[in-house]
């Protein structure tokens, strides 16, 4: 099962996730990942089992 997103080629860290995710909606990748490092930063918000997760059912980049 994967999600129509694909990840991203250029815009990589890790795996592209956070790239993908804003190359696909349009949004700043910087910003993006400010917001997704404070939104892990939070306790109820499980953010490195949620990108493993995305990771595994993101699109490999072409």
């Amino acid at each position: 099962m994967h999600i129509p997103i694909k990840r991203s080629r250029t815009d990589v860290v890790f795996a592209g996730v956070i790239g993908g995710i804003c190359e696909k909606y349009g949004w700043n990748t910087n910003l993006g990942r400010v917001i997704y490092v404070l939104l892990t930063l939070m306790p109820w918000f499980p953010g490195i089992i949620v990108y493993l997760i995305f990771w595994l059912l993101m699109e490999k980049a072409d």
